[in-house]
Parts: C-alpha cells; structure tokens; sequence
C-alpha cells in the first residue's frame, strides 16, 4: 500500500517488474509512450511488454491492446504518458486491472498550481486504494541496469543500455537524472539505478534510499534534492544507508532566496532550511556537495573502491614542489593527516635524489627527467613503508607519455595490487587508455591534484561515519503540558529546569521587600530583571539592573525597573521581577529548540550573548540525539577555541554542555509540535568541571 512510512519491499514492483504496460504507446516513434518501448526492445528487458493503444493492432512490432483491463496477463508495472485528462481514468483503470506499480510521465499536477495538487491528490488516492505505488507525476521515470528495465522517455537511454555499475543515483530533476547518465559515458561511472521522482506524489527520495540501502546491486547512493516534505522520513531512510556502509553524495539546491523560488516553481516541493539540510546531512554522514563537478568526483570515488581508506592520513608524493605544497594545503582543509614520513623511508629516497624533499609531501624533483624510475620506486617505496591509509600522487604528464605512460599503466596496478591496504590516488594529464588501465585496478584518477585530495577526504569521513555507531536514543521524558500562551521568564526557567537543563538560582519578587530578601538569600551581588510574558528583550525596555551589592540596592531596582518598563511598554503584563546571583566566567553559549514543519525537532547550539544573529556562530541537529552526537555539534563551532580555553582562559566544561544539548533535544522530541521554540540565551559554560546553567529562557508554546 501506498505509505509515508519507509517500505523498500513494496517498491519491487517499480524496480523489478516482470511484466510492464505502456499506456500511451504510438505508432509513432517520437512520442513520449512510445520511446520506452523502444528503449526496452534493445535494453535486455526480459518480460513482456503491453502496449496500450486504442486505435492501433501493434506498435513498433509488438501486439497492442486497446486498453490495459483487455491485457489478458498480470501486469506489475504501468507507464502512463497520456494527457492530464485521461491520466486519471488510466490509474483507476490500473487499479482495476491489479497493477502493482505506476511511472506517471503526465505532467499538470502541483507544479502548475492549486488545480494541479488537487488532482494530484486524487490519483493518489487512487493509488492508495488500489494498492498501486506511485512514481509521478511529471516525472522522467526509472532504469534499472540490472535487468534492463528502461520506463523513461529520456532519449539518452537508448538505442542500448550501458553496463551495470555500483552507484544508485536519485534525482527530483528528470532532466538531471538524464544528464547524469551522459556524464557517465565520459566519465568511470556506471549505474545500477537511476530513479526520478518528479512531483512526488506517492515514491519520494526517501523511498528511494532505503531502497537502494538494501538493495545488492549498489554500493553508493547518489542524490540530487531540491526540496523535502517529510524531514524526518528521509532522516531515517539515510540512516538506514549509513548503516549499511553505503556512502551517500548528495547535491542539495536551493541555498538562495532565488534558488528557494526556483525549486517551489519546478517540482512543487518545499525547500526547508538550508541550515537543517546541513545538520541532518551532518548527523547521517552525507557529504554535500557544491558543485556537478565534485558531485561526480565524489560518487566516482566512493564507487571505485570496496571500502572506504581506514583513517585519513595521507602521503603525498609529486613531481612538483609548488604541487605538492598546494596538496598539502587541500589536505588539511579536508581533514587529512599529513604526517611526516618513516625516517627510514627518507633515507631510501635520498639515497636516490639527495636535494629530493622527503617529509611529506614527498617531491623527486625534475629529476625524474633523466630517470623516470625514480618516481615509479618513490611510490612503490612509500607505500610499502609510509604506513598511510591512502597515497595522492601527482605525476604529471605521465599519463599522456606515448613511452613513459605505457610503463605506468603496468606498474601502478601492480603497485595497486601487492599494497591493497593503501588506496592509491594518481592525479596527471591523461590518455582515456591510460585512466581505464587505472581504474580497472582500483586505483583513483584525477586531472586535478586538489581534487584527489578533495575525494580522498571524503571516503575518510565516510568511513569515520561508518566506524561511528550511533547509540540507541535514551528513552523520551513525558511531555510537559505548556502553558496555553506566551511564558514569562520565571516560567521558562521552571520548564527548562524539569527538562533537565540546569537553570541559575532564582526567585521571583513582586515587591521592593521581595527584592532585597532574594538579594541576601541568594548571595551578592544579583541582577534584577522584569519578569513579563509580553516582553522578550528587557534590556532594550530598561528592564535589567546588573551588578546589585546590597540588598537595598535590590530594593531600589525592583522599584526603577517596574518604573521604567511600565512607562515604555504600558500594554505589558508585569508579573514581577526576577533575582538571581551575579555569574562571572564561563563562556555565553546558546541553546535552543524549534519545531520545523518538515523536519520536526531540531535544537540549535551556537556562541551566545547579544551578537548571537549578527555573528551567527550556529550549528543544528535534528533531535533527539546523544551527548556524543552533541560534542560533534560543539566540535562544528568556530568559537571552539574559546570553549577549549583560548589566550590561557580555562578551558570550559564542554561535559556539562553537551549534556544539556541532548537534555534538550529528547525534550524536544517528546514535546513534538506542542513546543514552537525554547532559547536559552545565554547559557553559560563554567570552568571544565563546574557545569554550565542557563542564566534567561524564552518559551513559545505550540
């Protein structure tokens, strides 16, 4: 049955069909219903194929029938491409007929507008009723390079289909899917699926990825997104792919307000928060992409080898200098080692150039010129003694060597096999001769040496994802019942405080003699602040009164304070006045929660105080997670520094932190939609062993 839930089984039918109907088949080649009949005659589709043509005894050679309910065999798949207006009557006649599974090329439907998503929610539940899976509307359809199934109109697709390969590719864009079946003729790339998804009316991409997460016939899944209406459902459908070991690259547009408009316009899909797309990649170990051309790279990587390098220190070794510092720097920027080398390892290479540099990077020089096998046993040599999980190798114009490159694509295989436990990058201008020996034996091969460097980076923080097990989530606290409306301060407090974060020592006064008792009781000096649930910066209003030595001080602030926001905010509701003790050190962290329409909970970590939206020092993560996943949102922080203790400051207790992250996020979780946003700005992280506590809390009820 058609279902938001993940149900990779009942997709069978989509991608293995034994049977398909093309509704909307013409004599006429060119037509939309007609070109995948034409495509599977030569794609090495095995089952029958039913054209459906009312006016017609056979189409391109095979007998037709004027509708599928005549067709007298079981049908699983159905490719409809007929008008908007006949669309509709084709899926109820499918369902009629007991069909499993529908590729809807008709377009018309949400993408148009408030008319098209109505009948899109028809066919729907057509198919719902029906028991029908989905694919549509206004979609370019499927290839499966298994078993030669090709339910897509795109002309790239035949005449033949190119050979299986590792990677599943998803895409919302048919055009895209397309177009990356063409980058893959240029390219060592090859398909074992190729999924679009269009408006998404029933099989989203997350049905797509836990799909592929157990499907045999692919190791790495490729994704292009533009939207998402169900954050939590592809959460779970890329964890599902991470514990697999399956390397996901992602390409997610709609970063701009441009490109946000962009995406509503063409798949009808909605665009959530760039920022959360970052955090649920980050918490699944996706790694996002910019561009097509570090798209391709990347998913070119994570294919060509079995698994990904154990760790990330990489030796690098280059016929250039100035190559090889520029190396070096890619490295680091994509969290790669460059450790020294073995001194014996440099020795060896001295031996052989004695002006050679040897540390790491690890540059021949020219020399090579007069001795090209120099280069051949520097790297032969570092693998077999550098110890390094990969090897990048930058050689030039080896590779287009009518006498140097033969000699190459025989020994750098060799080199590939006898050391398999190093994964061995090669970055030159090449022959496509040269770059097939290459790939063929495993090896990586890049014209840019940045690139190389880029990919191996990346196949490290697959693997470090992989090696990560995310422990089971602790079970969620009842939900609290809220306050119907806004929450004043105190309130905040006392719902942050049962939500196991800790809060500072407080009271609430609602008078001059309330104040100045609070003062004593709760230790010198204090700030006193207005407490109203219609006020939300108090400093702007003159409703904070900081550093209070006595207790008549106290007293004469509550009365100043009262005064003063009374004057500027007379509609205010006054509740009274909140004491707390003075804190000093720490560093103002902030902490907050929200509820996303798409991706639900979400909690946010970033450096606090009042700069908080101008610096925007902010990371996210989906909740509710555990406090390690929290010392990896701590760790994204460019103000990491100061919490680990800058300019000789003690380091702050990062335990305490992460602590109240997850405390937060399982209160999230459990509150769900009832919760619109808590902010506990500033939270303020003590000396490394003294804890951490909220100083102000905002509550927003849902």
């Amino acid at each position: 049955m058609p279902s938001d839930a993940l149900d990779p089984g009942s997709l069978a039918p989509l991608f293995r069909p034994e049977a398909i109907a093309i509704i909307g088949a013409s004599t006429d080649a060119a037509k939309l219903g007609t070109i995948p009949l034409v495509h599977m005659k030569t794609s090495g589709f095995k089952g029958p194929l039913y054209p459906i043509n009312p006016r017609a005894a056979t189409v391109q050679d095979v007998p037709a029938f004027p509708s599928i309910l005549a067709v007298p065999e079981p049908v699983d798949l159905a490719i409809i491409a007929v008008p908007e207006a006949q669309a509709i009557q084709a899926m109820r006649d499918c369902a009629q007929k007991g069909v499993r599974a529908i590729v809807l090329f008709t377009s018309g439907f949400a993408e148009i507008g408030e008319t098209g998503a109505r009948a899109q929610e028809e066919i729907k539940a057509i198919a719902r009723a029906g028991g029908m899976r989905l694919l549509g509307p206004n979609c370019m359809g499927v290839v499966n390079f298994a078993n030669g199934m090709v339910a897509t109109f795109h002309p790239a697709f035949g005449p033949g289909l190119a050979p299986k390969g590792r990677i599943g590719l998803i895409s919302q864009s048919g055009a895209f899917g397309g177009l990356a079946y063409q980058v893959a003729q240029d390219r060592a790339l090859a398909y074992s699926l190729i999924l679009t998804t269009g408006n998404e009316g029933d099989v989203d991409v997350a049905d797509g990825i836990a799909y592929l997460a157990e499907d045999p016939e692919t190791a790495v899944i490729m994704l292009y997104i533009e939207g998402c209406r169900d954050g939590r459902k592809l959460a779970e459908a890329l964890r599902r792919a991470r514990a697999r070991r399956k390397p996901v690259v992602c390409l997610k547009v709609g970063r701009t307000e441009a490109g946000i408009a962009a995406v509503a316009s063409h798949t009808a899909a909605l665009a959530g928060a760039d920022e959360l797309f970052d955090a649920l990649f980050r918490q699944q170990g996706v790694h996002r992409c910019t561009t097509m051309e570090e798209f391709f790279d990347i998913g070119y990587a994570a294919a060509q080898v079995s698994a990904p390098p154990a760790g990330g220190n990489v030796g690098i070794v280059t016929v250039s200098g100035g190559v090889g510092v520029l190396m070096a720097d890619s490295a680091a920027a994509n969290g790669l080692a460059v450790t020294p080398a073995p001194q014996t390892l440099q020795d060896g290479i001295r031996a052989m150039v004695p002006f050679a540099a040897t540390r790491n990077p690890i540059d021949v020089t020219g020399q090579i010129v007069s001795d090209i096998g120099i280069l051949e046993r520097t790297i032969e040599m570092t693998l077999a003694e550098g110890g390094y999980d990969s090897l990048a190798c930058f050689i030039g114009s080896v590779g287009r060597s009518p006498v140097n490159g033969p000699r190459f694509m025989a020994s750098l295989p060799q080199f590939r096999r006898r050391f398999p436990e190093t994964l061995l990058a090669v970055s030159c201008f090449y022959t496509p001769q040269f770059r097939g020996a290459l790939d063929a034996a495993g090896c990586l091969v890049f014209d840019e040496p940045t690139h190389a460097l880029r990919a191996l980076g990346a196949l490290a923080r697959f693997r470090r994802g992989f090696d990560t097990i995310p422990a089971a989530p602790a079970a969620l606290p009842a939900p609290l019942p809220l306050p119907p409306g806004p929450c004043d301060e105190a309130t905040a407090l006392a719902i942050a405080a049962r939500a196991g974060i800790p809060v500072v020592p407080h009271r609430l006064v609602r008078s001059a003699a309330e104040a100045a008792e609070a003062a004593a009781a709760l230790g010198l000096p204090v700030a006193l602040k207005i407490v109203s649930p219609d006020i939300a910066h108090k400093t702007e209003l003159g409703g904070v009164a900081l550093g209070l030595a006595t207790p008549a001080a106290a007293a004469r602030a509550f009365d100043e304070v009262t005064a003063r926001v009374s004057i500027a905010a007379p509609q205010a509701n006054l509740t009274g006045c909140l004491v707390a003790p003075m804190m000093t050190g720490g560093v103002e962290t902030i902490l907050g929660a929200q509820w996303d329409p798409v991706f639900g909970p979400v909690v946010m970590l970033g450096l606090g105080g009042i700069f908080v939206e101008a610096l925007k020092d902010v990371t996210f993560r989906l909740a509710p997670f555990d406090e390690a996943e929290a010392r990896r949102m701590i760790a994204e922080l460019r103000a990491l520094p100061v919490l680990a203790g800058a300019r000789g400051r003690p380091a702050a207790d990062l335990a305490a932190l992460a602590g109240a992250l997850a405390a937060l996020s399982r209160f999230a979780a459990a509150q769900g939609p009832a919760l619109r946003s808590l902010d506990l700005n500033p939270f303020l992280v003590l000396a490394d062993g003294e804890g951490a506590l909220a100083l102000d809390a905002v509550v927003v009820p849902g």
